[in-house]
């Protein structure tokens, strides 16, 4: 007979962290979205933890950490590595315990993140390229320091501190039946999944992972937690290459599946979580939305997504913009050939100005020795509505003459 593992946390671990975090963390607003539950055919609400202090649901696990420190630990002070929303989360979390942080990050980590960390009281130290770079030089100054390493993910009162975000869902959305966020070690699902399950066996809560950063579902077909040999996604938040140990330990038992979202899909979502619901979130707190995006008809209501940060730089901001306009079929490109006379460009550009489609860019080629004596060819870059209303386009060049290339 085998024997269950104990958990490594329980309910009452993240009971006992949410009294903790009382007056520390923010209980963040419950957001209905009209156009996510229609396309579900059931209610859809958006948990907003982009709007939670440093801008991420980290600070919860990050103070409850910390606060559990003994006095001679608390005195050597804490040292944690991050990209971002962890760093941001233990630089607030030990200045508001009176402990003296550092915190590392990537050489290329955005200024405003770097910043912030700074401003929220952490001495901040820029070491490597990659996070493992820098997560090695962060456990090196604990060794060398005595400081307390920091985990992001992989200690159980950091997965009872997040898990304070399930009970304010149960509390917001009693009749919750579907429970979706971001994946990338596993603390927030892990979290969630212990508050949720042991009150409401009935909820289905469901992870997400970016496709180039999935190291859950491997992991959870060996039973354990397999490193992947390199990631590559745009939603830093949940750019892990390997499962903590306390964190999969839950995940395997207690949430009931894992899902992958593309590229695409992650900036389409971020879109839509701008321009419908009016909320700046960052690629991995989007990565719910994604999901819901990709299949719909496969949620449960009422639904409840969880958006896990908002700190995203506004350069990336607006790169992702441009990924999720393209992939939503708001933009145009195409090539065609004129004949070289006066009028002929104007001609073309009050047909596209008919068709209401916005030109972005254009270049003129006369040169080009493909070309005739009296042909030029122009390439244009359009701004649309969407995929109907670029078909339109393209028939209306079609209908005047015009072969696009």
């Amino acid at each position: 007979m085998v024997t269950a593992r104990p958990c490594p946390v329980t309910i009452d671990d993240v009971r006992g962290a949410h009294k903790m975090l009382s007056g520390v963390a923010r209980v963040t607003p419950m957001e209905g979205s009209r156009y996510l539950s229609r396309l579900v055919a059931a209610p859809v609400h958006l948990k907003c933890e982009n709007l939670q202090r440093t801008g991420s649901f980290k600070v919860r696990g990050a103070y409850v950490r910390i606060a559990g420190l003994r006095q001679e630990e608390r005195a050597a002070g804490v040292v944690a590595a991050s990209a971002g929303n962890h760093a941001q989360g233990v630089a607030l979390a030990a200045s508001l315990l009176g402990v003296r942080s550092t915190v590392f990050m990537p050489a290329g980590a955005p200024l405003p993140k770097v910043a912030a960390t700074r401003d929220y009281g952490a001495e901040v130290r820029l070491h490597g390229h990659a996070l493992d770079e820098t997560l090695r030089a962060a456990r090196e100054y604990a060794q060398e320091t005595g400081a307390v390493f920091i985990h992001p993910f992989d200690h159980a009162d950091i997965v009872a501190g997040q898990g304070t975000v399930g009970l304010e869902i149960l509390d917001q959305c009693p009749e919750v039946r579907t429970i979706v966020m971001g994946m990338g070690g596993g603390g927030l699902a892990a979290g969630v999944a212990v508050a949720v399950k042991s009150v409401r066996p009935d909820v289905r809560v469901i992870g997400v992972q970016a496709a180039g950063a999935a190291a859950y579902p491997p992991s959870l077909a060996a039973g354990r937690p397999v490193g992947l040999d390199s990631v590559a996604t745009m939603a830093d938040g949940i750019k892990v290459s390997c499962p903590g140990d306390v964190p999969f330990a839950i995940v395997r038992e207690l949430v009931d599946e894992v899902r992958t979202v593309s590229e695409d899909e992650l900036s389409s979502a971020l879109l839509l979580c701008l321009e419908r619901a009016k909320l700046v979130v960052e690629p991995a707190g989007a990565s719910p939305v994604a999901a819901l995006l990709s299949r719909p008809e496969s949620f449960d209501g009422p639904v409840v997504a969880v958006l896990s940060g908002g700190n995203v730089d506004p350069l990336l901001m607006e790169r992702i913009l441009r990924h999720g306009m393209a992939a939503a079929g708001r933009y145009m490109s195409f090539r065609l050939r004129l004949t070289d006379r006066p009028g002929a460009l104007a001609a073309l550009l009050e047909i596209l100005s008919a068709s209401d489609a916005n030109v972005l860019d254009i270049a003129h080629v006369r040169t080009d020795p493909r070309l005739g004596l009296t042909e030029a060819e122009v390439e244009l870059q359009l701004e649309t509505r969407g995929p109907e209303h670029r078909a339109a386009v393209a028939e209306a060049l079609r209908t005047a003459g015009y072969a696009l290339l």
